[in-house]
């Protein structure tokens, strides 16, 4: 079933091909952005996440020493 066509309707066929591929690439490029600026997103909110907890467990900590240097004291 392969048919012969002729000269201009190959270059079309193959110009096509070429943007097709181009716009294809495009897509994939854009995913995987898209993607990694996803997982970049989490990271972030799992590291501020961290930094927060160790902040209040840190101003925790520092505010029952100085409770019990306190009652040292009194």
């Amino acid at each position: 079933m392969t048919e012969t066509y002729s000269k201009s309707r190959q270059q079309a066929e193959a110009a096509f091909g070429n943007i097709q591929t181009e716009f294809f690439a495009k897509n994939n490029a854009a995913e995987e952005l898209a993607s990694m600026a996803q997982a970049r997103d989490a990271k972030t909110m799992r590291l501020r996440e961290a930094r927060l907890a160790k902040e209040r467990a840190d101003r925790a900590s520092a505010t029952s020493a100085l409770l019990a240097k306190r009652s040292k004291f009194s």
